[in-house]
């Protein structure tokens, strides 16, 4: 047992009080005989005997009186179990991902979950709660009831790893009580690996009862006819056992076509076909799993013409005219020596057609070309200096060449996955008129190729960024080394090429990813750009180049949707922002990461668990009852005892 006051505990020294109260009661008195009362010596002994025992009682009685009044203010208890962490810091993590939309048995995971902690967090108690995107620090349940009901779900995916390390740093003289409430969707074991605390946190996992999710991907132009785009949208199927999805394409909020989509695969795709002309909208589905990703919204900017230059000798040039045509782009040649280098930072794809040798003014202008967002082809030459080639490609990445083999090859593999043949191939064909090359340079790439010979080598490879591509062949492709100018891949090669990244029709940019965005417009100096959409508007890093401005949004806009770029009040061009899909799959769930830590179901188990085990057993009330009990005692014994 403990005294909160034990300093009190001195007063003991009263009782010592009642005691000599007591003796000086008990002092002798002379005695004298009386003839006449011999009969009544017997009655007076007894009545002496019955106020001994009344008197002993009554210091027996005071005495604990006194010794339960000085305990009960001394305040006594008994030691909690877990008393030494009662002075503990309490961390709330709070989920607030997408995938907590999932429905349990009382509803949405992140509304229940809100929902229990308002009801059952101790107003007295003290703590901080993060989130994805949000931290209030030391705050209560009142001072944070409308932040908790105003909580939106957020683009950011749940990092574990990341919110510990902001509450490390948070530095403080006690320790810390976590409280991680999270579906555990995405959840990795590296992720438990940042958790290194004294005390292991507690882990909430709400379990969706309705697994089952469908999403919208991606959307992209699969076919362009003279007066219409066919659309093509992928969707994922995430369970088992879908009914048939309603899908619909709008436009401006105006509806354009619908149909009903069955699942006899997880993945599916369905093509819709639009007027060829401005769009700005979305696709939606409806279905009873996450409502996050079932809208995808993208835009579609009015048919610009696209630039292109190729640089070589115009008779080996002949066959890029024929692709590139007036209707969708405004192609020229030039030969090394009439080259107007100031226009090429107008371009949106500049081919290198088997030069000799590349000058190094023209590889400083290239350089700058491709970091704004342009497209880059280079063509070998078999004259090509190789150590020129490889002074160029070393701006660009990991690729190098190698000696010039006279060798003949048949290019005989297409890599149907890569960027350049998306949407090219409806089925994936391995039997074709396989073009041929005479030579070929010997290449070193550690990026995937786009087209291969048939010892898998590369005949055509890619390295992607961001903002532009650089596209390589390793051989010419002149008609007296190679007959791929007569091969029907040509066609759909060099048309993929010319587009740029974000010219390629759909603009439907994901939040998070950082991509910068290039728009074509002539600003002034102190001219700047703003984003602007239905509810918010923000205005994102920009930087002008030129007759460009190049655009880096981080991690805005919050909210997906359609929203337009402004100059002032100006409409330059439409832009669309979707969230990303990695909380689509609820199987993801991975409980198994947290078996090692404490876990409970609800919060208010948490809060009890820790109460009973961190609070003292205070019995002074105890003592408080014993002293009026005694008082009852002794005004008993005063009145009834003779």
């Amino acid at each position: 047992m403990h005294f909160k006051h034990p300093e009190i505990l001195y007063f003991l020294f009263l009782l010592i009080v009642p005691i000599l109260v007591h003796l000086f009661q008990l002092r002798r008195f002379k005695t004298s005989f009386f003839t006449n009362v011999r009969f009544l010596k017997e009655l007076a002994i007894q009545t002496r005997k019955s106020s001994k025992i009344k008197k002993r009682l009554l210091l027996a009685t005071r005495l604990l009186l006194l010794t339960f009044i000085i305990l009960a203010f001394a305040q006594p208890f008994f030691q909690a179990v877990d008393s030494k962490n009662a002075s503990n810091e309490m961390y709330i993590v709070l989920d607030n991902s997408f995938s907590m939309q999932a429905k349990g048995k009382k509803g949405e995971l992140l509304k229940r979950a809100v929902q229990e902690l308002l009801e059952n967090t101790p107003e007295n108690t003290s703590f901080s709660l993060l989130t994805n995107t949000e931290n209030f620090w030391n705050t209560d349940i009142k001072s944070s009831k409308s932040a908790l009901q105003n909580l939106k779900y957020s683009a950011a995916p749940f990092d574990l790893s990341a919110i510990t390390a902001k509450i490390k740093a948070h530095k403080s003289a006690h320790k810390k009580d976590i409280v991680i409430i999270t579906d555990a969707v995405g959840l990795k074991e590296k992720d438990i690996a940042a958790v290194n605390f004294e005390e292991k946190p507690y882990f909430i996992v709400p379990e969706a009862e309705q697994k089952n999710n469908i999403s919208v991907d991606s959307v992209y132009i699969n076919q362009t006819l003279e007066n219409f785009y066919e659309i093509g949208i992928n969707l994922s199927a995430y369970g088992e056992d879908f009914k048939p999805v309603s899908t619909a394409l709008y436009n401006q909020n105006k509806l354009i076509a619908k149909t009903i989509v069955n699942f006899e695969t997880k993945k599916k795709k369905i093509n819709f076909t639009i007027p060829k002309e401005a769009f700005h909208g979305y696709v939606t589905i409806e279905d009873n799993g996450l409502t996050y990703d079932n809208k995808l919204f993208f835009s579609i900017s009015k048919n610009k013409k696209t630039n292109v230059i190729s640089i070589g000798e115009p008779e080996k040039s002949n066959f890029l005219s024929r692709i590139y045509t007036s209707g969708e782009f405004n192609y020229h040649n030039y030969s090394i020596t009439s080259l107007d280098y100031n226009s090429l930072e107008k371009q949106n794809t500049i081919i290198l057609n088997e030069l000799n040798e590349i000058p190094q003014a023209l590889q400083t202008t290239l350089k700058a070309f491709v970091s704004k967002g342009g497209n880059l082809v280079v063509i070998p030459s078999e004259k090509s200096s190789i150590s020129n080639l490889n002074t160029l490609l070393s701006n660009f990445g990991k690729v190098q060449f190698g000696n010039l083999e006279a060798s003949n090859k048949l290019i005989t593999k297409i890599n149907f996955d890569h960027p350049l043949f998306s949407g090219v191939f409806e089925n994936k064909i391995t039997n074709f008129q396989y073009p041929k090359v005479n030579s070929v340079f010997a290449v070193s790439s550690s990026y995937p190729a786009v087209l291969s010979f048939e010892d898998q080598t590369p005949f055509v490879t890619s390295v992607q960024n961001p903002v532009s591509g650089i596209t390589v062949f390793t051989a010419p492709i002149n008609s007296t080394n190679s007959n791929f100018q007569q091969s029907p891949l040509i066609v759909p090669l060099f048309y993929k090429i010319a587009q740029n990244n974000q010219k390629t029709g759909v603009n439907a940019l994901t939040i998070g990813n950082n991509q910068p965005y290039f728009v074509d417009v002539l600003l002034t100096k102190d001219a700047i750009l703003e984003v602007k959409g239905n509810e918010d508007s923000f205005i994102p890093i920009q930087q002008i180049l030129n007759n460009k401005v190049k655009l880096t949004f981080n991690d805005f806009p919050e909210t997906a949707g359609n929203y337009g770029i402004f100059d002032k009040k100006e409409w330059v061009e439409n832009i669309s922002f979707n969230y990303k899909r990695t909380e689509s799959d609820l199987s993801q769930v991975n409980t198994n990461v947290v078996s090692d830590f404490k876990t409970a179901d609800t919060i208010s188990t948490i809060f009890n668990t820790l109460q009973t085990e961190r609070t003292d057993s205070q019995i002074w009330k105890w003592f408080v009852i014993f002293a009026l009990l005694f008082l009852a005692l002794e005004m008993a014994i005063i009145k009834f005892v003779k």
